[in-house]
């Protein structure tokens, strides 16, 4: 059975930073690629960042610059660590994992029960 855990959400000002963790079990880490995805309220889930199983990365627009994913295969956990954070982050993110490189969460295998980021002005 596959599970998706994810932690490190929190409230934070603008400008500051998180770290989101997500430690993956039940299946074969280092074959899937791994992503977040963020939903806001009253919005759909939307893509935030990916990374392949030997470490390419595709983020959204909105974050690039300011967001970077990593992965620890022997430990089975990938990372998202968000800096310069903005109001408009605020949301549930939530952890994906997929054989395959999705970007469309509609298609995504596995999903983490996700964890709430919010960011104050």
């Amino acid at each position: 059975q596959v599970q998706l855990v994810e932690s490190g959400g929190g409230l934070v000002q603008a400008g500051g930073s998180l770290r989101l963790s997500c430690a993956a079990s039940g299946l074969t880490f280092s074959t899937y690629a791994m992503g977040w995805f963020r939903q806001a309220p009253g919005k759909e889930r939307e893509f935030v960042a990916v990374i392949t199983w030997s470490g390419n990365t595709d983020y959204a627009d909105s974050v690039k610059g300011r967001f970077t994913i990593l992965r620890d295969n022997a430990k089975n956990t990938v990372h998202l660590q968000m800096n310069s954070l903005k109001v408009e982050d605020t949301a549930v993110y939530y952890c994906a994992a997929d054989p395959l490189v999705v970007l469309n969460p509609l298609y995504v295998d596995y999903w983490g029960q996700g964890t709430q980021v919010t960011i104050s002005s």
